[in-house]
């Protein structure tokens, strides 16, 4: 008798380790046929001394664009989120400025975007230890647990998420919070806050047989941590200040003592509560007229739910379109990082032909990039200008938040290929929907998990 072990016969069906494998007829059949054509050798020589964007780039389209447009709202200088993920803030607040500027008389204007940040931490850190509490009876190696605990705490966010802490905590001028170190470069800071609240879940977690109150006896000396951290970084965010200032014609202006919620009161000019957020997934298992939701998005506890309303593509671009040529600016988030050029500040869904250097297809759509992690939304910027041609755009003005060094003193030229392929996001009003979808907004939405992309935060 044989001790240890019985051997077991493999299926005859079973797969031959030799198919598994790589062997060294199939590398040498793979070096000759790269060897057989002379553009490899060709690409191989270009690109081991160039980089392969700059290859790729391709000059038909870069000479076919021009920074042009035929509806034009920005004549200010754009703003510089520097090494931050603040892009949605600073895409949120570009938008509020352009009317608190108007009536303040001033040609250029920024809300503190430190005092935003220094509320969404506290929020955010708030919001993921009551996530925390809520799935404490799950394993830590359960999928939902793992994502909360990956990233508990970054400076990306959405529409909703910006619009939720205007109403919660208001704004105040960039002189009354101004930017500290931290706040134009959050890394350190971060890290300190993502130490403390996933030491701060593993102790909910084992707080989880004593109840409910000891868990949030836990997270209140955790949130009292934190607060101290966001305080050391950024600075202490003020409950008033004496507000005044000097307009264009050199007139000079005080309102007196204002706190935050008054200060937005007056000076936010457009009905944030009526900014619905449509979004572009053509995934099957997404469909188009209905609302959705993710769940443990958000940074307020109490603030209503992160949810957008799928919409088609094209009424999306019909609806920016309109706002702009309105008048109107247009928050959007997309994935920034796909067919780009900084130094020449611009897009196009075919802007690098890498194709012909790689002698190799690259056809994922919009839909199976989802699916395949592939893509999801990365960044949040401003639409500012559209050019209309026979009533349809052919090309859209953006304002960055990247600083006056790249394309038009900051402002990026995105042709409409791009919009349809990597735009997956705007804020317009509800009232500019067609009948059917704003009453779709009155539905419930359907829940998708934590880790879907369509919950991905821009930064």
């Amino acid at each position: 008798m044989t001790l240890g072990h019985t051997h077991t016969s493999q299926p005859t069906d079973a797969p031959d380790d030799s198919d598994r494998s790589l062997t060294p007829a199939q590398l040498e059949a793979y070096e000759k046929e790269f060897a057989a054509r002379p553009a490899n050798r060709l690409m191989q020589n270009a690109v081991t001394q160039t980089t392969v964007d700059d290859i790729a780039l391709d000059r038909r389209i870069v000479t076919a664009i021009d920074h042009t447009v035929s509806h034009h709202l920005d004549d200010w200088k754009v703003t510089n989120q520097k090494r931050s993920g603040r892009c949605w803030m600073f895409a949120g607040l570009n938008l509020l400025r352009v009317g608190a500027a108007e009536k303040l008389g001033v040609k250029d204007f920024e809300f503190s975007q430190n005092y935003v940040l220094w509320w969404d931490k506290f929020e955010r850190a708030n919001h993921f230890l009551e996530s925390v509490i809520d799935t404490s009876d799950r394993d830590v190696d359960d999928r939902t647990v793992a994502h909360l605990l990956g990233d508990p705490i970054s400076d990306g966010g959405q529409w909703n998420m910006f619009v939720a802490l205007v109403a919660k905590h208001g704004l105040v001028p960039k002189s009354a919070m101004p930017e500290t170190e931290s706040s134009s470069a959050t890394g350190p800071m971060n890290r300190a806050l993502m130490s403390l609240l996933r030491q701060g879940a593993r102790d909910l977690r084992r707080a989880a047989a004593e109840g409910v109150e000891a868990q949030r006896a836990r997270k209140a000396e955790v949130l009292g941590a934190v607060h101290r951290v966001l305080s050391i970084h950024l600075g202490t965010p003020p409950q008033s200040f004496l507000w005044q200032w000097r307009d264009s014609d050199q007139e000079f202006h005080r309102d007196g003592w204002t706190t935050p919620t008054e200060f937005a009161e007056a000076y936010v000019r457009i009905p944030l509560d009526e900014y619905v957020c449509l979004v572009h997934d053509p995934r099957e298992s997404s469909p188009a007229g209905r609302t959705f939701t993710v769940e443990h998005l958000g940074n307020i506890v109490e603030a209503p739910p992160v949810v957008y309303l799928n919409a088609d593509i094209d009424l999306l671009k019909r609806l920016t379109m309109e706002a702009v040529v309105g008048g109107e600016p247009v928050w959007f988030g997309c994935d920034v990082g796909q067919q780009m050029r900084a130094d020449l500040g611009i897009w196009d869904a075919e802007l690098f032909d890498y194709e012909a250097v790689y002698d190799a297809s690259f056809e994922l759509d919009k839909a199976d990039r989802l699916l395949h992690h592939e893509t999801q939304m990365t960044h949040a910027m401003l639409f500012t200008g559209v050019d209309v041609v026979d009533g349809a755009p052919r090309r859209w003005r953006v304002e960055n938040s990247w600083g006056e060094e790249k394309a038009d003193k900051g402002f990026w030229t995105m042709n409409d290929s791009w919009f349809g392929e990597y735009v997956f996001e705007v804020a317009v009003r509800r009232s500019a929907l067609p009948p059917e979808l704003s009453a779709a907004l009155d539905e419930p939405p359907i829940v998708l998990p934590a880790w879907d992309p369509m919950g991905a935060l821009a930064d």
